[in-house]
């Protein structure tokens, strides 16, 4: 009969297991390895007005723009941001205020908004939109279309808090 004892190298061993286990996340819960924040993009600033007013629908519509917002690091989705969009449009330039507009977020940090369709500017369809609040650092995007014949474009902002 064989008998096993508690020896100092066991109990070493076995407090190093568990210490191993425990820091690889399989005792412990999971964590986010930290969503980073999105890089404000060249140009993304061009033609901004501040302070573009809440609407439902930007000109007579007939493109969507969309895209969510979440929070750097844990990536909560963070509702009730204000997100401003603007763009060189068939019914007026990137410059015009009657092109610009903002929508806020739902509950699930979602945000859509109906424009006119965008037409290309400088040789590129694109769109801007912008996060310029207090509460997060600000970030402006300017995502380009891959075809000028797209109805739809999406964006996507993850924000640092200020």
């Amino acid at each position: 009969m064989t008998t096993t004892g508690v020896t100092r190298r066991s109990v070493l061993a076995a407090s190093g297991a568990a210490l191993l286990t425990g820091t690889s996340g399989l005792l412990a819960p999971a964590r986010a390895a930290g969503l980073a924040p999105t890089p404000t993009m060249r140009g993304g600033a061009n033609n901004y007005l501040p302070g573009a007013p809440i609407v439902d629908r930007i000109g007579n519509g007939g493109f969507w723009m969309t895209g969510t917002v979440r929070r750097a690091g844990d990536g909560a989705p963070l509702p009730d941001i204000r997100i401003q969009i603007w763009a060189h449009t068939t019914e007026g330039h990137e410059r015009d205020p009657e092109s610009h507009g903002a929508t806020l977020t739902d509950a699930n940090g979602a945000f859509r908004l109906e424009m006119p369709q965008i037409v290309p500017a400088f040789g590129q369809p694109h769109g801007h939109l912008a996060y310029d609040d207090d509460t997060f650092e600000t970030v402006f995007l300017r995502p380009i279309m891959p075809n000028a014949s797209d109805t739809t474009l999406a964006a996507h902002f993850v924000l640092q808090p200020a």
